[in-house]
């Protein structure tokens, strides 16, 4: 990792969801000023993340581990560290009402410090193919389409050397009402703003991520550099997805513990080299849900079809008796099968709390759907990672949620180490 001590890069994360895109920043050495999120589970986690860099850089990762082990509170693990870390999660919607309160509390932070990158990416419902299918209107109309003027309002007012935009593949096609594309569009306000900009469709198993997962990043910068993108160095550990899950504890369905478990014996390099496995012998949240019959029997299907024919099923491939989803039209593979002996797996989404996920290992047969640490790690989170949910009593869907959405931290890791080199 780079030495931050060399130079101090300040940053904004907009609509930070549980902070995958920033906690890559921070591997790189680049310093948070204020995430700005607007669900509140996703805002504590955030905030317990903060603490857990705090007391980290500190000495006392003891605490946090207390925390963990369930010894003191989430409150108690917040008066531990300073205020301002706490305060610099912000918990707010992004809209025009409410920019004035998160300027003004984001200045107060800043301390007649500057700004100098933004990174962050408006909800991706609005611009992903599957959310236009599911929504009658194709999401026209739909205000998260816009959020990106909010985005360019915070440029206009910080003027941060650059910035980083991040959303879904569907950004490159969506349409306005007038059948103008969305990205064209942002692009020419962010120009108003005085900044050039470069997108590029980025792969995140290009870079250690094994998923299969596209993301467009719309890279922007006030120096009038056209065509200028950091694009980071591909690394590609040749190995498959059990090597991401082979040291977690054996669970059944219905079993294991949100408290810390016990990981073990590990022998490999990856889970290192990746940062997941960085020095915690535990993990939190490896727990599973419990199946009833017909869950049983979806998997038995989706196995059987995958281990003959190496083939997904799809919904509309089940027995009338076993579709019980309202939705049939979309999200029609959600019941995946996650083959350890693949290179990468499909792509975690935010609805695997509902949907079966199915981790097939060569050896054990678990017959169960994968826990939030499981998805965790595919997203490349760090083993001590904790996903709140937004009352003291967390939950399996509030983790999956966050960690779905997130950018894996692994490449946003390697997207800002590049960065770095530039500045």
């Amino acid at each position: 990792m780079t030495d931050n001590k060399q130079k101090t890069i300040r940053f904004l994360d907009l609509f930070a969801g549980a902070g995958g895109l920033s906690e890559g920043f921070i591997r790189a050495g680049f310093t948070p000023v204020a995430h700005v999120e607007a669900d509140k589970a996703a805002c504590f986690t955030l905030k317990t993340r903060a603490a857990y860099h705090w007391l980290k850089n500190s000495g006392r990762l003891d605490r946090y581990n207390a925390y963990l082990h369930g010894s003191i509170t989430r409150g108690e693990l917040y008066e531990l560290v300073p205020k301002k870390q706490i305060l610099s999660v912000i918990n707010s919607e992004i809209r025009e009402d409410s920019l004035a309160e998160i300027f003004g509390e984001i200045d107060i932070l800043l301390r007649g410090e500057k700004v100098d990158l933004i990174i962050g990416g408006p909800p991706c419902q609005a611009y992903s193919l599957a959310g236009r299918a599911r929504d009658k209107n194709g999401m026209k109309g739909d205000k998260r389409n816009y959020l990106y003027v909010y985005y360019a309002e915070f440029l206009r007012r910080y003027k941060p050397k650059y910035f980083l935009f991040e959303n879904v593949m569907g950004l490159l096609s969506a349409k306005d009402e007038n059948c103008a594309l969305y990205l064209s569009t942002m692009k020419k306000l962010f120009k108003e703003q005085g900044y050039e900009t470069a997108e590029k469709i980025i792969s995140a198993n290009d870079y250690g991520v094994l998923q299969k997962r596209k993301r467009v990043i719309l890279f922007g910068n006030r120096e009038g550099k056209t065509g200028f993108f950091p694009m980071p160095e591909e690394w590609k550990p040749g190995i498959n997805v059990e090597e991401i899950l082979k040291d977690l504890p054996f669970l059944k369905a219905g079993t294991g513990s949100v408290s810390p478990h016990k990981l073990k014996i590990y022998s490999g390099n990856y889970l290192y080299d990746a940062g997941i496995r960085n020095g915690n012998e535990r993990v939190t949240l490896h727990i599973a849900r419990p199946h009833n019959v017909q869950d049983l029997e979806i998997y038995r299907i989706a196995v059987k079809k995958w281990n003959e024919h190496r083939h997904r099923l799809y919904y509309h491939d089940l027995p009338d008796n076993l579709k019980t989803h309202k939705n049939q039209t979309s999200f029609t593979d959600r019941f995946k099968v996650v083959a350890a002996d693949l290179p990468v797996s499909h792509t975690v989404v935010a609805h695997i709390a509902k949907d079966g996920h199915y981790y097939i290992h060569p050896d054990i047969d678990q017959n169960r759907s994968i826990t939030p640490r499981e998805a965790a790690r595919m997203q490349t989170f760090p083993d001590d990672y904790f996903f709140e949910s937004a009352s003291e009593n967390t939950g399996r869907s509030a983790a999956f949620r966050q960690i779905g959405n997130a950018v894996p931290v692994l490449l946003a890791q390697k997207i800002a180490e590049k960065l770095w080199e530039t500045w």
